[in-house]
């Protein structure tokens, strides 16, 4: 008699990324019969192995944007120059340029795991020819490197912090770790609350990223509740940039722009909350019982609030009413407290 698996859960299976089954290969096999499959355990071992392209590419983008935004500054026609003069010395703050290009490239990796992410929880569209299981792997390594791209764009932040610091070597170093790492340790203009914000978004995609390999010793019902906390971080990147990233102070279509790929987010995440995987999470048309009223009116308030998001982003798409500052008649001589 042939061993058939058991089916998997439709369900789960959307949620979670799928473990590759690994053919054992016993010393003997009865005839007619099939090699029973073992799931392979995904380590964090195993996915940093195989992050290694996706990084390599993340690395390539990075290194562009510098010499894009290298090249701008040597030219003075990037806001940045506008936004703080000084920083038309391109030798002088070639660490602030790198942290900014980490900054736009990790930025654009959260992007794409997010996108992956909403594409593999909910109901597969049609269209979508990649495999589950390639799909769930590059969502793992992209949000590996993710992180690795937040902490590379604090890194050389408080790098730059520690160059330019005329304090002695242990004095300075300190100070710049505070600067960058330490809530609130950064007192200076905008940056009181927009670096706040990007720490947070660094020590909440942390965990959340790191905490899938751990997730049997909890469980994947809270493993689920705790993923979900992802958009947050993701929010508080884009957050992050548009309150202080020096590129996109003023308005004008590159800012505009950054409002208008949160679109496909948006939608991504309303055709996930109105097709869920998971039967529990549907919404009827009219709450049950006493009991599940809270949960049918939370489950109704986020889906209309994803509603208003996605409007509001058309708005501001639209109006190029982005909430960036009006360029100065003369923008050389702009001076700007900005960090």
């Amino acid at each position: 008699m042939t061993n058939q698996p058991p089916a998997p859960d439709p369900a789960a299976a959307a949620e979670l990324p799928t473990e590759s089954p690994e053919i054992t290969r016993p010393d003997t096999q009865l005839p007619g019969t099939e090699r029973p499959r073992t799931a392979k355990r995904i380590t964090l071992r195993s996915d940093l192995r195989a992050s290694w392209l996706d990084g390599l590419v993340a690395l390539l983008v990075t290194a562009a944007v510098f010499v894009l935004l290298y090249i701008r500054i040597r030219n003075k026609t990037s806001s940045t120059v506008s936004v703080m003069p000084f920083m038309a010395d391109v030798g002088g703050f070639w660490m602030y340029f790198l942290s900014q290009a980490f900054g736009w490239s990790a930025l654009l990796w959260a992007w794409g795991t997010v996108i992956l992410g909403l594409l593999l929880s909910g109901s597969r569209p049609q269209w979508l020819r990649v495999s589950g299981p390639r799909l769930e792997r590059l969502h793992r390594t992209t949000s590996l490197n993710t992180i690795a791209l937040i902490f590379a764009h604090a890194l050389f932040f408080g790098a730059e912090l520690f160059r330019h610091d005329t304090a002695a070597w242990n004095s300075a170093l300190a100070t710049a770790f505070v600067e960058t790492f330490v809530p609130g340790g950064y007192t200076s203009g905008t940056g009181q609350i927009a670096i706040p914000i990007g720490q947070a978004a660094l020590y909440l995609a942390i965990p959340l990223g790191l905490l899938f390999y751990v997730r049997h010793r909890f469980g994947p019902k809270t493993w689920r509740v705790l993923h979900r906390f992802v958009i947050v971080v993701y929010v508080l990147s884009v957050w992050h940039t548009l309150l202080y990233g020096t590129n996109v102070w003023y308005d004008g279509w590159f800012r505009t722009s950054i409002w208008l790929l949160q679109l496909p987010i948006a939608a991504l995440l309303l055709v996930r909350l109105l097709r869920p995987a998971r039967r529990s999470e549907k919404l009827p048309l009219s709450p049950g019982a006493a009991a599940s009223r809270t949960g049918w009116g939370l489950r109704l308030a986020g889906r209309l609030a994803v509603v208003g998001v996605m409007v509001a982003l058309v708005v501001v798409v639209a109006s190029g009413s982005d909430g960036g500052r009006t360029v100065p008649p003369d923008d050389t001589s702009s001076t700007h407290n900005h960090d």
